[in-house]
């Protein structure tokens, strides 16, 4: 099973969204723009709002079956660990492994003098075609990286040893994610990363690293744009040199977590996967569940009481919801309203802070990010949240479409 050269990590938190979903990578393609979808959802997501993993297969063949979509789509087993996968194994076909929590967790000594042993040729000036430079790789860089690195990729080898038994070899696709961590990889890490996992025989076709920025959900990247263009720069040219020289798959490519709305960075990425004729895997995630209430906002009604209610039921759970998430949001307490003037706002003012649309004054990113996080207070709803999506479907559907194909895939794979 190979994955296309361009996909799209679609999260979908109710598993009402993927018609529309599928509908802009419809309008993409007509366009002439091939992207594949692959519907993600985490084990906990799917704790929070109680769903399972056959929810997210079942939505997304609804939607394939519906709209008639004769390529390929892929159902992710989102940043799992051993502790989780098996109830990923007959619901998924790609495996986001994550062991971003092993990064510098402790092995053997003697793994590492085997590793360094074997790639001592690697030690001095390396020549990466297409860099200025050479990297320079000392010996106790090499050894250093790899007791950080090696338990990781030995534990990413585990995992995929497992899903393989279970589900049969070239049957999935296989990612290695390490970004949900603090400490950004350096491209000469890289480097070193990928000959680890060609060491454990991962047939790894995107790989997930942690980039220097914060890749904050559903709000603009913070950071410096060259200095990312830069690395990704580099961190494609290296892919490029780990396929030819460490047996990896030929059709290996970067993913970009946490990759929505990160619109600052979208012109470098495309200029630099044109440049170089190089796929890319981008994971957008909530961005689904935001567009959710933006339509029920927009609706007016009962739809924008439910989006206050929500708001508020957030606001009042602050720690709860945003710590599982502390390395991927940073809100500012004191920008955000409190639920009692949000009850006094009509739609087009709950709209405004909420949509990400950095020309408009109202635009509240720590509003936005709270409401990222706080979908568990709509699954906390239960059936009351369900049918306000039923009831205003089709303007929550316009927003969905909209999003994914204007702010994200025209201008990255465009």
């Amino acid at each position: 099973m190979l994955l296309e050269k361009y996909s799209i990590g679609i999260g979908d938190r109710f598993g009402k969204q993927a018609k529309a979903q599928l509908k802009a990578l419809i309008e993409a393609k007509n366009m002439g723009i091939p992207v594949v979808p692959v519907w993600n959802k985490s084990y906990r997501e799917h704790k929070i709002v109680h769903s399972s993993p056959v929810f997210t297969r079942t939505a997304a063949d609804r939607a394939v079956k519906s709209l008639g979509w004769n390529d390929s789509y892929y159902v992710d087993a989102d940043h799992i660990g051993m502790q989780n996968v098996d109830l990923f194994i007959n619901s998924s076909n790609f495996f986001t492994i994550d062991v971003a929590e092993f990064i510098g967790k402790g092995i053997d000594s003697i793994e590492v003098e085997k590793f360094v042993k074997k790639y001592q040729k690697y030690i001095g000036d390396v020549e990466i075609p297409g860099i200025d430079s050479p990297i320079i790789i000392s010996n106790e860089l090499m050894t250093t990286s790899a007791h950080k690195y090696l338990p990781a990729v030995k534990e990413a080898g585990n995992i995929y040893c497992h899903i393989q038994d279970l589900k049969g070899e070239e049957s999935f696709i296989t990612e290695i994610s390490m970004d949900e961590t603090d400490e950004p990889q350096s491209p000469t890490e890289m480097l070193l990363i990928l000959a680890a996992i060609s060491e454990e025989e991962i047939p790894v076709q995107t790989i997930a690293p942690k980039f220097t920025g914060r890749f904050n959900k559903g709000v603009d990247y913070e950071g410096n744009p060259e200095k990312f263009a830069g690395e990704f720069e580099q961190d494609i040219l290296i892919i490029n040199y780990a396929i030819n020289n460490l047996n990896l798959p030929k059709n290996l490519k970067l993913s970009v977590h946490s990759g929505s709305d990160k619109f600052s960075l979208y012109p470098e990425i495309n200029k630099l996967i044109n440049k170089y004729d190089v796929g890319i895997h981008l994971k957008t995630a909530g961005t689904t569940w935001l567009e959710e209430m933006i339509g029920l906002a927009s609706g007016g009604g009962s739809g924008l009481k439910i989006s206050k209610r929500i708001y508020a039921g957030a606001f009042n759970r602050f720690q709860e919801l945003c710590m599982p998430y502390s390395t991927v949001i940073d809100i500012d307490r004191a920008n955000l309203p409190r639920p009692v003037e949000v009850d006094h706002w009509e739609s087009e003012i709950f709209v405004q802070n909420l949509r990400h649309n950095q020309k408009c004054e109202l635009f509240n990113p720590d509003f936005r990010q709270l409401l990222h996080v706080g979908y568990k207070i709509a699954a906390e709803l239960g059936h009351e949240y369900l049918e306000a999506l039923d009831e205003f479907e089709s303007i929550i559907a316009e927003n969905v479409i909209k999003n994914i194909l204007n702010r994200h895939i025209l201008p990255i794979f465009g």
